[in-house]
């Protein structure tokens, strides 16, 4: 028999475990380019808080150390992976929600789209601008210094909102807003105006009209109403007094304009002292509205503004019940009685100021 077919036998089997070992290693190559780029990759260390943070102007560098920090296993091969997709250059700032056993892959494709989940801002009970400075800060990126800037800024406010810092109150309206978490202070200043302007439809600027009020002038009393009190049920009526009494050019004498220029917010019963307070808004000593908003009020207190009950009350004063509704009253004798009762009921108390 010819060696021939032997050795060619014997070149077949070389070439068919050559053939093998080439897949097999092809196929190890291929398991751990898999794995790789789909593997799992992220341990989240926050449970409570499973989100990336990448602040404005981030490089590559600082988005690596974040995921680091944030529960990323092997920082190597994600960088390998975000350089073969061209994420480097392609840093979005933002809030991103990580999950565990996310692979490069995700997250790749995730930080470049700038897939991030929004952040919800409430804000309400604000009396000063730097509140309402704090509450944005602590959910968006921009710091409260940088909010604060812009509520104290006479000019960009005049030029962009025509407002001023007594005023710009007025510009927010509580609820709860989305926001991505990487808003500037500007962006959410602009945000808040055109949510202004959209709650100022049509209809609330012709009742306002009606009034004889501007929005501004409407949201000023308001948000007296909204420190009067808590009942939504008598705001209305209690608004009544108060364009009563505008009307009629009295003096608002409004408890809740002396706590404020006291700046005691504090005060459970406005004394005589208090009354004497030098402020434009302190409405015992000075006529018409304050100005500008002593709170941030509520969509219920500005709707009541609007939709004030017409009647000829001038007078209220909390209950002797001490149940947080008012007495209203046409008449001071009538008011004296009412406020002589709560008085007593306040010294019952030992509250004396």
């Amino acid at each position: 028999m010819s060696e021939y077919p032997k050795r060619r036998k014997h070149t077949g089997k070389i070439i068919g475990f050559a053939i093998l070992a080439g897949l097999i290693a092809g196929s190890a190559v291929g398991y751990r380019l898999y794995r790789h780029i789909c593997g799992a990759n992220m341990s989240v260390v926050n449970k409570s808080d499973p989100f990336l943070y990448i602040p404005t102007n981030s490089t590559f560098d600082d988005v690596c150390a974040l995921l680091r920090a944030s529960g990323l296993n092997d920082a190597a091969s994600f960088r390998r992976v975000a350089g073969k997709m061209n994420y480097p250059g392609r840093v979005k700032a933002g809030r991103y929600r990580l999950t565990d056993g996310m692979s490069n892959l995700e997250l790749v494709r995730m930080l470049r789209a700038g897939s991030q989940i929004p952040v919800k801002l409430v804000f309400n009970n604000i009396r000063l601008n730097a509140q309402l400075a704090g509450a944005a800060a602590s959910s968006i990126e921009a710091d409260s210094a940088g909010i604060m800037a812009l509520l104290t800024d006479s000019v960009y406010l005049a030029d962009h909102f025509r407002l001023a810092p007594q005023t710009v109150l007025s510009l927010f309206i509580p609820n709860t807003y989305e926001f991505f978490w990487n808003t500037s202070a500007k962006g959410f200043m602009e945000r808040m105006a055109r949510e202004r302007d959209r709650f100022w439809t049509e209809s609330r600027r012709q009742k306002a009209g009606e009034t004889g009020l501007t929005p501004l002038q409407v949201t000023v009393l308001a948000s007296i109403i909204e420190e009067e009190t808590q009942m939504d049920s008598e705001k209305a009526v209690m608004a009544g007094v108060y364009v009563n009494r505008l009307n009629r050019g009295m003096l608002l004498q409004a408890d809740p304009t002396v706590k404020y220029a006291a700046g005691d917010f504090t005060i459970r019963r406005v004394l005589n002292r208090h009354k004497e307070i030098q402020s434009p808004y302190n409405t015992y000593q000075n006529a018409g509205l304050p100005p500008g908003p002593i709170c941030i009020p509520s969509i219920a207190s500005i709707d009541a503004t609007l939709n004030y009950v017409r009647h000829d009350y001038l007078f209220f004063c909390a209950r002797d019940d001490l149940s947080g509704y008012h007495n209203f009253a046409r008449t001071l004798e009538q008011h004296n009685r009412y406020a002589q009762a709560y008085q007593k009921a306040l010294n019952k108390l030992k509250i004396y100021k």
